[in-house]
């Protein structure tokens, strides 16, 4: 199988098929979601410092902060699945 990668921001890239589907998310849920994995030391920050603007939840129970729109990173993911 041909790993597709998925560019999230500053250099940093994901492997296209550990991402869950991307959904739109609801504020607590998402805040929720990031408590647990940073007790769990399974966040990964990919912001480079700059504001989260999506969160992307990967097969492994990694929750990934980037600071590219959801939106943008939904186009990126159908693009990397074709």
């Amino acid at each position: 199988m041909r790993s597709n990668t998925l560019n999230i921001g500053f250099g940093n890239v994901a492997l296209s098929h550990t991402i869950l589907p991307l959904l739109p998310l609801i504020q607590h849920l998402s805040s929720a979601w990031v408590q647990e994995a940073r007790d769990q030391n399974k966040l990964i920050d990919a912001t480079n410092g700059q504001k989260s603007r999506s969160v992307i939840r990967a097969d492994s129970d990694h929750i990934i902060l980037s600071a590219i729109q959801s939106e943008t990173l939904a186009e990126r993911w159908e693009n990397a699945e074709n």
